[in-house]
């Protein structure tokens, strides 16, 4: 027996699939200007993503919106991969030097503390980050156990030089990529050297840290 329920019509995936790609190419976009530059007008990433300015707005509500977003991939990217590296059941030490590379080749930093300040927080970035420095901290503590850290060195203290690292641009982005991992190489000789200079003044701390992200 057929039945009188009319068949509901099928998904509109043509406009799905163009909203996807919109969206991809809108984030796209605001990384590479908003990395640059966090105080460029939100219409410069309309015009290198290639969309019209209204389907940005339909998307994303505002800047601090779109800025929000950003920082919240650069978390979920940092989280990932301190999950991989707290997984990894080989060499602590070199477990966290891989975690150190792919963090900077991920360049986690240019979408989370670069935008410091530049939005405000909302409670999904605030577990996001209570979560990342949780899980960060096992791995540094882990990798202190290990006997290969220096023991003036802090947590803190490889995030800002991280941050750093972030900042370097010089050539195009392979060359841009090429560099930071080079600069990445000093530091990480610089955590295992067997007779380490004192480091001057005191270790950063979480309230310094956490200044930076009330928006000016």
């Amino acid at each position: 027996m057929e039945s009188d329920t009319p068949t509901p019509p099928a998904p509109r995936r043509g406009r799905y699939a163009e909203a996807a790609r919109n969206d991809g190419a809108i984030l796209d976009a605001a990384r590479e200007v908003f990395v640059d530059d966090p105080t460029a007008p939100i219409a410069e990433v309309a015009r290198r993503a290639g969309v019209g300015i209204g389907a940005l707005y339909h998307r994303y509500a505002s800047k601090e919106q779109l800025l929000g977003t950003l920082c919240a991939v650069g978390q979920d990217l940092y989280l990932a991969e301190t999950e991989r590296a707290l997984a990894d059941d080989g060499d602590p030490w070199q477990a966290y030097v891989t975690w150190l590379e792919r963090i900077v080749d991920a360049d986690t930093h240019s979408l989370t503390v670069a935008l410091a300040g530049t939005f405000t927080p909302d409670d999904g970035h605030r577990e996001r980050t209570v979560r990342m420095v949780d899980l960060a901290g096992q791995l540094f503590a882990r990798t202190r156990e290990s006997g290969r850290l220096r023991a003036d060195v802090t947590e803190l203290d490889v995030a800002l030089v991280l941050e750093t690292i972030a900042r370097a641009r010089l050539g195009d982005r392979t060359r841009t990529a090429e560099l930071r991992r080079r600069q990445l190489a000093l530091l990480v000789d610089g955590l295992s050297t067997p007779d380490p200079h004192p480091l001057p003044s005191t270790p950063p701390t979480w309230e310094e840290q956490e200044s930076r992200w009330s928006p000016a």
